[in-house]
């Protein structure tokens, strides 16, 4: 049984309990991210473990917690519409807002967040689970989830071009990767805003970025050789990016010093894979 009102906590602006060891509270909320209840996981846990972090409370045990948080990607990784989901998509969070915390006051060693980076990744790129909302639990949204974990990893002053790179690289490989659900609740539009904290460091060349599109296009233009399947579960989630980052380009504030030459291979690149929706009909 809990030893803290979490209700009181929350009406109480999120302050820290008193007569209790901080670390039996982060045990506590930890263990509640993976809670299938979403008043419990996203409504009491992420919220007040997220809030904690930004007001400094984890300040001198910020590489601790973002640790445990990285166990939590590992938790139940690989399986498949099961509650395991919650752990490793809420852990992504409040991995996410421990980068964020480093971002805005330097406090980690730039080995820790690159550690972090890797986990992020590799999780990513061994998720099966591709929910978006679950009825009864909530949001799973592993995807979305990590994508905004990458796009604050693009903000660390200790990711440069290598890692930036790699930011990109595991976007596409998301985008890429063999599934048997599309995409549903605008993941494609959050890799798309993860992609834009890349682009406005202004460190990858066209030169990087052209090659990297092409590649998403490339797969969103036809099926994977071999796949019987219905083939839009081979493209649409490519075909539903490239849009995405189109309309945050040409629509999304602070605009990268790469946006006209970006703009012009996103142009030639829906034009190769949306060319039957384009075609002038008559009458």
């Amino acid at each position: 049984m809990s030893r803290v009102d979490w209700k009181q906590v929350h009406a109480a602006d999120f302050q820290v309990p008193s007569g209790v060891p901080l670390a039996d509270l982060t045990e506590e909320l930890t263990l509640m991210l993976g809670d299938p209840d979403p008043v419990r996981r996203d409504a009491t846990a992420y919220p007040t473990l997220a809030t904690w972090v930004e007001r400094g409370v984890y300040d001198d045990l910020l590489p601790a917690l973002g640790d445990g948080m990285a166990v939590g990607l590992r938790t139940g990784l690989g399986l498949v519409e099961d509650d395991t989901v919650f752990r490793r998509s809420f852990s992504a969070l409040v991995l996410a807002e421990c980068v964020l915390r480093d971002n805005n006051r330097p406090l980690v060693l730039g080995g820790k967040v690159l550690q972090w980076g890797d986990a992020i990744a590799t999780w990513m790129l061994r998720e099966r689970d591709l929910r978006g909302f679950v009825p009864g639990k909530g949001w799973a949204h592993a995807i979305a989830h990590g994508a905004d974990a990458l796009g604050t990893l693009a903000q660390s002053p200790h990711f440069g071009p290598p890692e930036l790179t790699v930011v990109l690289d595991v976007v596409a490989d998301v985008l890429c990767a063999r599934v048997d659900r599309l995409f549903s609740n605008g993941e494609p539009d959050r890799l798309a805003a993860a992609t834009m904290y890349v682009l406005r460091r202004n460190q990858l060349p066209i030169e990087v970025l052209e090659p990297w599109v092409n590649r998403i296009t490339e797969h969103a233009r036809r099926p994977a050789r071999g796949d019987r399947r219905d083939p839009h579960l081979s493209t649409g989630n490519a075909q539903a990016f490239l849009r995405a980052l189109y309309l945050q380009l040409a629509l999304g504030n602070r605009p990268p010093a790469s946006r006209a030459d970006l703009m012009l291979v996103l142009v030639g690149a829906l034009r190769s894979t949306n060319e039957h929706y384009l075609e002038v009909r008559t009458s």
